[in-house]
């Protein structure tokens, strides 16, 4: 990413943006060569590059790559839970807002924010709810906080990256006010009228494994998925602006790291030292 590498070792420049991955085909470098022979090739694509206003476009160009070459397609998310909401189904239905269109001035009457810290609120005009454990940005912003029990407070299911289920139990109780998520959203419901079909840890996640039985295989992970690459992505034109890092501060990327002391003087210290070097 950025400037071109040191060339010393035999590497190819293939460049810096979505250039590099519509301009692969003709291509007479070396690379292309390797590529048609690999016996496993695999494409990672970053969830910064689909964040960009051309990032549809890039999805679609990278995805016809993957065809093309018969390449794994792997795509890497950077936020928590982003996996397991997606092994859920957990996406705008018909008719639904994405975070970016919920957050526009109007586009709500009322916001209800999961822990929600990394998105900007600053447009938003809709009363606020705060679901969260450390007080970060969007607990801020928010008309109500209800406080959530930390992971270290309560027994829950993860999904990481490459969708591995993985169950935590508890190894204190939740401080203060502070409740389980569940319990709250289940309380929530019953004053709402709307009362969720569960009053137990035990019946959620019975509902849970019945709905989707990936949630119950703790520490299984499937093979890959065969689907058409041809549907990823969107048209459109793919900009000039080269790829870069979404994360600016590596020890600041979530609640819990910005709520560390440790954390906060690691990021000093790594920018202090950035700030000599360019000097």
């Amino acid at each position: 990413i950025g400037e071109q590498p040191d060339l010393t070792y035999g590497y190819e420049y293939l460049g810096a943006g979505p250039a590099s991955l519509t301009g692969l085909s003709k291509s007479k470098g070396d690379f292309l060569k390797a590529l048609k022979d690999a016996k496993s090739p695999a494409i990672i694509l970053g969830s910064g590059a689909l964040a960009r206003a051309d990032g549809a476009a890039v999805a679609k160009a990278a995805a016809a790559i993957a065809k093309t070459y018969k390449m794994t397609w792997n795509l890497l998310h950077s936020a928590a839970a982003r996996v397991g909401g997606l092994d859920l189904g957990f996406i705008p239905a018909e008719g639904g807002k994405t975070a970016a269109e919920m957050v526009k001035p109007g586009a709500l009457d009322v916001l209800f924010l999961l822990g929600a810290d990394e998105i900007g609120l600053t447009g938003s005009d809709a009363f606020t709810v705060y679901l969260g454990t450390h007080g970060d940005a969007g607990a801020h912003r928010a008309d109500v906080v209800l406080p959530g029990a930390a992971y270290t407070e309560k027994d829950g299911l993860y999904v990481n990256t490459e969708g591995r289920v993985q169950m935590g139990q508890r190894a204190v109780f939740p401080k203060g006010e502070a409740r389980e998520d569940w319990s709250i959203l289940r309380a929530l419901s019953d004053r709402l009228g709307k009362t969720l079909p569960y009053d137990t840890l035990a019946q959620l996640r019975a509902k849970l494994f019945a709905d989707h039985p990936t949630f119950g295989q703790i520490d299984y992970v499937a093979g890959p998925v065969d689907f058409d690459l041809a549907a990823v992505g969107g048209e459109g034109a793919v900009s000039d602006q080269a790829f870069e890092s979404p994360i600016k501060a590596f020890h600041l990327t979530n609640p819990i790291a910005r709520a560390s002391v440790t954390m906060a003087e690691c990021a000093a210290q790594v920018s202090g030292a950035a700030k000599i070097a360019a000097e």
